[in-house]
């Protein structure tokens, strides 16, 4: 792949990625955008970071399973699990600002 080709995929997903991550503010709107995983951890007893990171395994094992079966899968299956991921990682930077009270 060349690298317009390359840099076009990545500015295609980061758009869909961020876009999801928009919308769903208005899905689970609170004051708060980290609510879900602060009431995830309070649930669980445990730390928000780690709340996250089983929101975010659930994506990987999906494409993992995905990557394993050799399956055609479309693209916009491909985008949702790959955006996700991106999306609950920028989440969990999120997460750590929120701990740390800093960008």
């Amino acid at each position: 792949m060349d690298t317009g080709t390359f840099e076009k995929v990545v500015e295609s997903m980061l758009r869909k990625a961020q876009s999801v991550l928009i919308n769903k503010e208005k899905e689970y709107a609170t004051e708060d955008r980290l609510h879900n995983f602060r009431v995830a951890a309070a649930f669980q007893q445990c730390t928000m970071e780690q709340a996250l990171f089983g929101f975010l395994v659930k994506q990987l094992v999906s494409i993992s399973d995905m990557c394993k079966s050799g399956e055609a899968y479309a693209y916009d299956i491909w985008d949702e699990k790959i955006g996700d991921s991106i999306n609950y990682l920028l989440l969990l930077r999120a997460v750590v600002a929120d701990r740390n009270q800093s960008l």
